[in-house]
């Protein structure tokens, strides 16, 4: 019985590593290709007729990027065998903020798109962990994360005022700064600032880690 078990433990294990840099990819594989459209979206908007509807380079890198998000929620879905909350949750935003932003051909909404899936975020773990008393973000990390309640309270306090702390950021920096710089900023300057953040809830996650030495002595 054990030696029929072992490939399937193997496959299972082969999958789990490789889940989070797929995941990676597929998550900020978009906001780079956004990135890098924007950036040459210009010169493609000259070279090609049939792109000069889209006029400014944001438009036409807003078009892309519902593709590119559409076709990462896809992939998701076949390799993963789910759809992630959040994903989801920014994808469809990103869909109907940029429908409405190449129907009425003004930035505006794109622009607007991560403050409101940010503040969306930040209600959610916030008034779930106000109104409710739960801890919402133990729902979304509970297969990748084994912690103490006490611990996902923590942490659900801190990403809800961390998504607030985003979204503050996103309008302070598309209201002062060019669009192009939005766009960088959006793309290679909040990536590390969520992985600094990131990086600093370690310590709680060690501290308030369930091992399964305690919960067979509690047993």
């Amino acid at each position: 019985m054990s030696d029929a078990q072992a490939p399937d433990q193997g496959a299972t294990h082969q999958k789990a590593t490789k889940n989070p840099l797929i995941k990676l990819a597929l998550e900020l594989g978009p906001l780079v290709i956004f990135f890098f459209v924007n950036a040459r979206g210009q010169s493609l908007i000259d070279r090609y007729e049939s792109l000069q509807w889209f006029r400014e380079p944001i438009f036409l890198a807003t078009a892309v990027f519902m593709v590119a998000i559409t076709i990462s929620l896809i992939a998701s879905r076949i390799y993963l065998g789910k759809l992630p909350i959040m994903p989801v949750v920014s994808g469809v935003v990103v869909l109907f903020f940029g429908a409405l932003t190449l129907f009425l051909h003004d930035d505006l909404f794109i622009k607007l798109k991560p403050t409101i899936v940010n503040m969306l975020f930040a209600t959610v773990l916030l008034g779930g962990l106000w109104i409710f008393k739960l801890s919402l973000l133990s729902y979304v990390f509970d297969d990748a994360f084994n912690l103490k309640e006490e611990g996902w309270r923590i942490l659900t306090l801190r990403w809800g005022l961390f998504f607030i702390f985003l979204a503050v950021l996103n309008e302070v920096v598309w209201r002062t700064q060019t669009t192009d710089f939005w766009v960088a900023f959006k793309v290679w300057g909040v990536m590390p600032i969520t992985f600094a953040f990131t990086l600093f809830q370690i310590p709680v996650m060690n501290r308030y880690a369930e091992h399964e030495e305690e919960e067979e002595a509690a047993t």
